[in-house]
């Protein structure tokens, strides 16, 4: 069997007969009538003056070789050992099906409801009305399941990525993840995988709670015995996985008032930038309308502005702005998009880095860029209307420090109004993205124009607290059984590196309930 690298344009990715040829060509230049090939892999490179796929082919004679095995779910006989699980994100979930695999028993509590039954409380924040456990946050499958479902991560040290698609691809994501650089499930898509996840932890003798706020835990003798739920009930178990994501604040303040070690960790700050998705097809793959064999593009792009990172994170191509709020009194944005990504705009967070000698702290308060954060979503919900309504400015007004006299059209349902961001954002947000701005124009001309709006803000790219942990157990340093996890513990910041890091915080469960 042959592995090679070939690159095509879209007009002949698009014409199956002649990549047919071509790859072939390559492959046997004598007698190519005897191979056969597949796609390994594929990707777009779009920093030429035209985009090209790059494809990963093998290409063999006679009998087509065996493709690489998907390792499903193959979970073992309980052992009697029980471990509890605070969250049902994909760090939760995933620590659950890894427990699973190995004979223990997960009981996961989540604060919030399943994945359907979010969805009412989800379009009740478009109106204005917060729930505080049901949200894009918070709720079944984790602030991802609402947020395009990207895949792709570049922590591939922190466990087997391969895995994670596999048990994807077992659940009902298409096979395409398995070959895609950059593969995304979808909005849409990901709430059934989400649901047959769930199943296959019940089926295998798991249990998942919803509305199963834990408000509390007791340890003795300085180790993990039971999570204590909002109504009383104590569910007992031999560890805790915290994989409660990055906007549980009562977490961080529940193990603050118990006196186990929290830290401040630097975070990001900014926007959502909105385009129509033609100008970004054009900067992007310079030309628009973009090929038909294309997908929308998409980017990920960042500077150095004043000696201080500014980047893109989470770019929706095709997608909208959302609400993100998760708790009344305050304003949070984000993005989503659905599978086919096929909405008229492109959105992405557009952030500055925050360091901790931004804060004004000097005294190491733990909670000191959780209270920065806090009050800049708070301030800008009381410059509104009370509603979810975002402030908004063009980016070309922005970088000119004026008030825009009109908008331009927005996916952000509950709607906009023109605001001066540049005099509302914290002066180091606006320093550093007014520079950014201006960089990235000089890279990506079209960049900064006045069809971008800048819709405020984008807070939540990561935890501002950092739930410390042992770097050989994975457990908190002054609580046995106690296994902080994924994003909100401040350890992966995605769907993919989270669920890497709670099947890797199952196994040191395994190892340590092994010695009890």
């Amino acid at each position: 069997m042959q592995r090679f690298d070939i690159r095509v344009s879209p007009e002949e990715m698009e014409d199956k007969e002649k990549l047919h040829h071509m790859i072939l060509a390559r492959a046997a230049p004598g007698d190519p009538k005897r191979f056969d090939w597949r796609i390994r892999k594929q990707s777009l490179d779009a920093r030429g003056r035209k985009p090209l796929f790059v494809l990963l082919i093998e290409c063999w004679e006679d009998e087509a070789p065996p493709l690489e095995k998907i390792r499903g779910f193959e979970p073992k006989a309980l052992s009697g050992r029980r471990v509890v699980i605070a969250g049902a994100g994909p760090a939760g979930y995933f620590a659950a099906l890894r427990l699973l695999e190995r004979g223990i028993q997960p009981l996961v509590l989540e604060r919030g409801k399943d994945v359907r039954s979010r969805l009412f409380d989800i379009k009740t924040l478009y109106k204005g009305e917060v729930h505080p456990h049901s949200n894009y946050c918070f709720g079944e499958g984790g602030a991802g399941t609402y947020s395009d479902g990207k895949l792709y991560t570049r922590a591939t040290k922190r466990g087997d990525i391969r895995r994670v698609l596999d048990l994807f691809r077992t659940f009902g994501a298409s096979a395409s993840i398995r070959t895609e650089a950059h593969p995304h499930i979808g909005s849409n898509r990901l709430p059934a995988i989400v649901k047959a996840m769930r199943e296959a932890i019940v089926s295998a003798g798991g249990e998942v709670h919803f509305n199963a706020f834990m408000k509390d835990f007791m340890a003795k003798d300085g180790r993990f015995r039971a999570a204590v739920l909002e109504d009383g009930e104590r569910v007992e178990g031999d560890a805790l996985i915290l994989a409660t994501g990055h906007s549980a604040r009562d977490v961080y303040a529940l193990l603050h008032e118990k006196g186990v070690l929290v830290e401040a960790k630097p975070f990001a700050m900014g926007v959502r930038i909105e385009h129509p998705q033609e100008r970004i097809d054009r900067i992007f793959y310079g030309a628009s309308p973009r090929h038909p064999a294309l997908p929308p593009a998409s980017y990920r792009i960042s500077c150095q502005a004043s000696g201080r990172g500014v980047f893109s994170f989470c770019m929706c191509p095709g997608g909208s702005v959302v609400p993100a709020s998760t708790a009344p009194g305050e304003l949070v944005l984000n993005g989503m998009s659905f599978a086919e990504r096929s909405g008229p705009f492109a959105n992405a967070g557009l952030v500055t880095e925050l360091r901790l000698t931004d804060l004004d702290d000097p005294d190491g308060n733990p909670f000191a860029g959780l209270h920065f954060q806090q009050a800049v979503e708070q301030f800008l919900f009381r410059k509104g209307d009370g509603s979810q309504k975002a402030p908004a400015q063009r980016a070309s007004d922005f970088v000119a420090a004026r008030l825009s006299a009109d908008l331009p059209r927005t996916s952000y349902i509950p709607g906009i109004y023109s605001a001066p961001l540049h005099q509302w954002l914290p002066p180091v947000v606006t320093k550093g993205l007014s520079e950014g701005l201006r960089l990235l124009d000089r890279r990506h001309r079209g960049y900064l124009t006045e069809e971008a709006t800048l819709l405020a803000v984008e807070s939540r790219t990561s935890s501002p607290v950092r739930i410390p942990r042992d770097p050989q157990t994975r457990m908190h340093p002054e609580v046995y059984g106690l296994f902080p996890c994924g994003e909100g513990a401040g350890y992966a910041g995605g769907i993919a590196s989270a669920a890497m890091d709670g099947m890797a915080s199952a196994e040191a469960v395994e190892r340590y309930v092994a010695m009890l």
